[in-house]
């Protein structure tokens, strides 16, 4: 059975060329063209990446990606005309996956969706061992990729969950910045280690009582993150 993407974008040419382009590659492909539009075809099916651009009408994509991590863990690939390295983090604080800078070459596209497919196929397969890692008020459960505090669940996005588990499986372990990178992201993402630092702070003020003062991930100073064991 083939992948099935949404394309969201209000430029019907470039949804024309991207949807002829995936179909290629036996992918199944639903378009929208507004941010409202969008969110209702989320919440009505299953998909397995979302092209998202930021620019739209009634809902700009970060709002669009905001409300589906309230409820979806969906890979997230934003399309953005603007270059700034502010904008691309913006994209990311939202909970994205990826982004992507428009004008873009198709073939590269193709590529980074194929990327994230990958490493989500394998996320998958990987986490089938029931593992449940228990910290404190904080309970991991790695096979339904579910966080606890207090016996409540923590909604959190795809990247942050790699992160705490990846952390918690290897409690006092330093990781950099550099190795979250290539662990989490895979050693083809294009952003830079400001990205890791936006993911932990918001990975924090979902699982830490004080943020500013943390109990699970630490920071060791001038090399980079670890969960206390």
């Amino acid at each position: 059975m083939g992948k099935r993407v949404l394309v969201v974008d209000d430029e019907k040419l470039i949804v024309k060329g991207i949807r002829f382009s995936l179909e290629q590659d036996g992918m199944e492909i639903d378009a929208a063209y507004d941010g409202e539009e969008a969110l209702a075809l989320v919440k009505e099916n299953t998909y397995d990446l979302i092209l998202l651009d930021v620019m739209l009408p009634k809902l700009d994509g970060f709002e669009v990606c905001q409300q589906i991590r309230e409820f979806s863990d969906v890979p997230i690939v934003m399309l953005t005309a603007k270059g700034e390295d502010m904008d691309k983090i913006l994209g990311l604080e939202y909970g994205a996956d990826d982004y992507i800078t428009k004008p873009f070459n198709i073939l590269e596209v193709k590529a980074r969706i194929k990327a994230i497919m990958r490493r989500t196929g394998k996320r998958g397969r990987v986490e089938t061992s029931g593992r449940v890692i228990m910290k404190g008020d904080m309970t991991i459960d790695c096979e339904s990729r579910r966080v606890m505090i207090e016996d409540k669940e923590v909604n959190l996005t795809a990247k942050e969950f790699d992160l705490v588990e990846l952390l918690a499986t290897n409690p006092n372990k330093v990781y950099s910045r550099e190795n979250l990178l290539n662990i989490v992201w895979g050693y083809e993402y294009p952003g830079d280690a400001r990205t890791v630092d936006v993911h932990i702070r918001r990975l924090r003020e979902k699982i830490e009582k004080n943020p500013s003062d943390p109990k699970y991930v630490q920071t060791k100073w001038g090399v980079g993150y670890y969960f206390r064991g």
